[in-house]
């Protein structure tokens, strides 16, 4: 995969409903990342701003997520029905219908591992999504090392994929990402034909990037300039709902 500096945010073309395909991460992207997951909940201005789009496109709007289905609608009030879940191990397509992969045998024991290692390392919040589980480290930085290394041997030994994030190491099953997920969506007929734009923060969100470019749209980042394969940059999720809300 090859990486590119992103350009200046004032380069970003205006934001075209009609014509559009918007896939779109939540943390990080249209809500701020903060210490607890559990802590992010449904705002007026997202709300609103996702159901003029979700208009506007004509159902052209898919979150594309780490979170888990439930979580999503939790968060997003409804609005959206297309939903890619917990990094697209669970997708709900335009008319609703619920694809889910399969859990692996291992994921049960690392579950165990990692709450154990939780346990005697304090701040470090283990989060179980049913088909992957986290362990997150943003309150408490110190064990960053620690935790990225409890993570990589849990999931050699559990025989599980492992998803670095912000502060956080994810392990999961084998099964569809992002990339797929916008693929996936892209084949629907209510998607076909429109211009596929990807706004991610995170190294999850780099397969969605690449998949909206082979398909002739662009990605874009969201927060501190990096390496990326997305086209343009927003400097953090407050100018993304802005871009988003200068749509006509």
């Amino acid at each position: 995969m090859s990486f590119a500096e992103p350009t200046l945010d004032s380069r970003i073309p205006a934001l075209d409903p009609a014509g559009s395909a918007l896939f779109l991460d939540l943390d990080g992207t249209l809500a701020p990342i903060v210490l607890r997951p559990d802590a992010v909940g449904p705002d007026a201005r997202r709300t609103g701003l996702l159901r003029r789009l979700v208009a506007s496109t004509r159902g052209r709007v898919a979150v594309v997520s780490g979170r888990t289905l439930a979580d999503l609608d939790r968060i997003l009030e409804g609005q959206v029905v297309p939903l890619a879940a917990i990094h697209g191990l669970v997708r709900r397509d335009a008319q609703g219908r619920i694809l889910k992969s399969v859990a692996p045998a291992g994921l049960a024991r690392a579950l165990a591992e990692f709450r154990a290692f939780a346990a005697r390392h304090p701040g470090l919040i283990v989060e179980d999504k049913e088909l992957s589980i986290t362990l997150h480290y943003r309150q408490a930085p110190e064990w960053a090392s620690a935790a990225q290394a409890c993570a990589l041997q849990v999931a050699a030994e559990a025989g599980l994929e492992v998803q670095p994030g912000k502060m956080v190491m994810e392990l999961r099953a084998a099964g569809p990402d992002k990339g797929d997920s916008v693929r996936a969506f892209m084949a629907d007929p209510g998607f076909a034909g429109a211009l596929p734009i990807f706004l991610g923060d995170d190294l999850t969100d780099e397969a969605g990037f690449t998949a909206v470019e082979a398909l002739g749209g662009f990605g874009v980042l969201v927060g501190p300039a990096r390496p990326t394969t997305a086209r343009y940059r927003l400097a953090d999720p407050e100018a993304a709902l802005t871009w988003l809300e200068a749509a006509p």
